[in-house]
């Protein structure tokens, strides 16, 4: 957790959570609008019942309950999580990492509108790392097109900088680069940042990766979750984008099960560096594994 968390805030959130989202396909920027301070009354009654211990142990086919007897969903209890995070006032970076497939960007998409639900257009803003890849003329060079998605395909310490720059420029917009799957390349400043943000939710496959320029991320962000999916959906999920994306079927195959499957099994040993683990299916949270 980020020395920048406050110790009330973290305990806020902490208290009864047990319900975390790249298809942030969504890495389209939020608007310009400053975010309300104030949460709406159907926020006020999430963020109260999770702070009221109203969750039960995570892997129970409920997951919380309302005032008024109805269920919180799993993505309910993990925006009001954040929210609590950011009642202070200043601005909250949460990460979401997991293997590819498991449903980082659709829990990001999801959890930034439902957050905007609660407290307003343009509370959060999601970031995608994928904007980093490195152009495939880069990877052509270099070699490293047949295995694109590994850790050295990627601008590092790019990110890193970017990252930087989103937890201490609260003063100017912060323009971030995006990711067009269907061309497979990034798009430079294609996300806006605006000063008023409150939460930037940070998503992609090595936020916990122990080296650098990897291993920086983690002071710097308020939490990391890891979303987890099963490997036979997560594996289904990966042969549709890749065939989505131009792939025979014989060849989204092999591309999943063989680059996708080695840096999976490089991504699922670093899970229990992360603050919460949350369901890529359903978004509820399943384990808990505080970082040290």
């Amino acid at each position: 957790m980020s020395d920048a968390a406050g110790s009330d805030a973290a305990g806020s959130g902490e208290a009864g959570s047990d319900g975390g989202v790249t298809d942030r396909s969504g890495e389209s920027a939020a608007g310009e609008s400053a975010a309300s301070s104030t949460v709406p009354s159907t926020g006020d009654a999430v963020i109260d019942a999770v702070s009221a211990g109203g969750v039960v142990d995570a892997g129970s086919s409920e997951v919380a309950t309302a005032p008024d007897g109805s269920t919180i969903s799993g993505l309910d209890i993990l925006a009001a999580r954040v929210l609590a995070l950011a009642e202070g006032g200043r601005r909250v970076l949460v990460g979401i990492t997991g293997s590819p497939g498991a449903g980082k960007t659709t829990l990001a998409t999801l959890l930034c509108a439902r957050i905007d639900e609660m407290a307003g257009p343009g509370t959060a803003v999601g970031v995608p790392m994928d904007g980093f890849h490195l152009a495939n003329a880069t990877l052509e060079r270099l070699g490293r097109r047949d295995r694109k998605g590994a850790v050295d395909t990627f601008d590092g310490w790019g990110f890193l900088s970017l990252v930087q720059r989103l937890r201490l420029d609260t003063d100017h917009t912060v323009y971030a680069p995006g990711f067009d799957r269907a061309q497979g390349e990034p798009i430079a400043g294609s996300i806006a940042v605006p000063a008023a943000t409150r939460i930037v939710v940070v998503e992609g496959n090595y936020l916990l990766y122990p080296q650098e320029p990897w291993s920086r991320l983690q002071s710097l962000l308020d939490e990391v979750w890891f979303a987890t999916t099963p490997d036979l959906e997560r594996l289904s999920r990966l042969v549709d984008r890749h065939v989505r994306q131009g792939k025979s079927l014989a060849d989204a195959r092999s591309w999943a099960t063989d680059v996708d499957g080695a840096n999976a099994a490089l991504i699922e040993a670093m899970s229990e560096r992360a603050d919460l683990v949350v369901s890529g299916v359903d978004h509820r949270i399943v384990g808990r594994a505080p970082r040290a």
